[in-house]
This record gives structure tokens, C-alpha cells and sequence, in this order.
């Protein structure tokens, strides 16, 4: 009874997800487009919700939802769906699709179309030699074969994805931060770096003018000795220099 609840449970999920997939397929990704395919919006709508219903049993497992055995007969049978529509359905369709769209192969389109899935499955099953996948307790097309290979696909399309999404994202988007700079404002900057270095050189003048006064006096040899003349001293020149530094307008 228990299993019967919990799989009428997934099922309502998993018909919820494929609704909100295909709602989403014809609002948002096919909504410009005139030439609808419904081939391609019913398998994007399945595995959207196969997809969305694994998210949702690892969620049950790490909460306790559910019957243990429940969870992985829908978990087995998710992954088993997943597999079929990525390495059977989803090839053979776009070959279909490309064969379709070339005049001199319309008719025989189905025997290119199996050429092409072919052509895919070998050189998908090639792909795992150079990796450490293969092994002598499962089959030639168990879940384990099929999922190691799905696997190493996925992880280096995602990492080419997310490496040319790291570098072309802030190349598209650094413009909007960027300020223009006009040449007014060049101009305002260059008179204030003048300004600046005028200022910097008239006050050197007064402090070497301030120097030249101080040694014409004798305050530069005549300096007092002990603790008390050192610190006058510096009171001395700290006030000079401050009215050095800060004229009067």
C-alpha cells in the first residue's frame, strides 16, 4: 500500500514537472518561432521532468521522504528514462532532423537517419577507452557503462561552458560599468594636474626661500643643546613650517 502512495506521488510530480516544461518550452524558448515541432517539445518536456523528479528524490533522501525501496525503484527507473532519451531517442532524432532537411536523402531518410545514430553510438562507446570505466561485471549497455560515458561528456561540456562563461561574461558586461570619458574632462584633469604641480613648486620656493632666511640668521649652527632646546626646537620648526605650507590669502 505504502509503495502504491508513494509511487502515485511521483507520478503527480512527474506530471507537474512535464506540464511546467512544456509551458516553458512554449513561452519562453519557442515563442518567436513559427514552426513548431512537437517531437521535440514532448522530449524536452519528459526529460525536463525526469530531470526535475531525480532533484526531487535526492531531496527525499536526505530528508526521509518516502519508502527506501520506494525511492530507489523510482530512482533506477528515472536513470533508466534519462539514459534512453540522451543516448537513443535525442541522437536519432536530430540525424532524423539533419537527413530530413537534405533533398537528395529525403526518401530513404530513416536508413541515413540509423547510419547516422550509428556513426554516434560508436563513437560514443570509443570515448570511454582512454578512461578507467570499463569493467568485466556489467554488460555492454548496463546503466554503469552508459552513465560513465554520459558522465564524462557532461563534465567537459560544463567545463568548456563555464570557462567561456567566465571569460566572455565580463568582456560583454564591462561596458556597462565603464564611464565614458569626453575630452572636457581631460582637459579639467590636466589643468588640475597643473594647478597641483604650481602649487607644489611655489611652496618649495618658500620653504627653500624659509631655509635661506634661517641660515642668514644663524639658526641653522647656533641650534640649542639638551633636552629642553630639542624639543623647542621642534616646536620651532613645526610652526615655520606650518606657516610655510599655509600663507595667508
Amino acid at each position: 500500500m505504502s509503495f502504491l502512495i508513494d509511487s502515485s506521488i511521483m507520478i503527480t510530480s512527474q506530471i507537474l514537472f512535464f506540464g511546467f516544461g512544456w509551458l516553458f518550452f512554449m513561452r519562453q524558448l519557442f515563442k518567436d518561432y513559427e514552426i513548431r515541432q512537437y517531437v521535440v517539445q514532448v522530449i524536452f518536456s519528459v526529460t525536463f521532468a525526469f530531470s526535475c523528479t531525480m532533484f526531487e528524490l535526492i531531496i527525499f533522501e536526505i530528508l526521509g521522504v518516502l519508502n527506501s525501496s520506494s525511492r530507489y525503484f523510482h530512482w533506477k527507473m528515472n536513470l533508466c528514462v534519462i539514459l534512453l532519451i540522451l543516448v537513443f531517442m535525442v541522437p536519432f532524432y536530430i540525424g532524423y532532423f539533419i537527413v530530413s532537411n537534405i533533398r537528395l536523402l529525403h526518401k530513404q531518410r530513416l536508413l541515413f537517419s540509423c547510419l547516422l545514430w550509428l556513426t554516434f553510438m560508436y563513437f560514443f562507446w570509443k570515448l570511454g577507452d582512454p578512461f578507467p570505466i570499463l569493467s568485466p561485471k556489467h554488460g555492454i549497455l548496463s546503466i554503469e557503462q552508459l552513465i560513465s560515458r554520459v558522465g564524462v561528456i557532461g563534465v567537459t561540456l560544463m567545463a568548456l561552458l563555464s570557462g567561456f562563461g567566465a571569460v566572455n561574461c565580463p568582456y560583454t558586461y564591462m561596458s556597462y560599468f565603464l564611464r565614458n570619458v569626453t575630452d572636457t574632462d581631460i582637459l579639467a584633469l590636466e589643468r588640475r594636474l597643473l594647478q597641483t604641480m604650481d602649487m607644489i613648486i611655489s611652496k618649495k620656493k618658500r620653504m627653500a626661500m624659509a631655509r635661506r632666511t634661517m641660515f642668514q640668521k644663524g639658526e641653522v649652527h647656533n641650534k640649542p643643546s639638551g633636552f629642553w632646546g630639542m624639543i623647542k626646537s621642534v616646536t620651532t620648526s613645526a610652526s615655520g613650517s606650518e606657516s610655510i605650507l599655509c600663507p595667508s590669502a
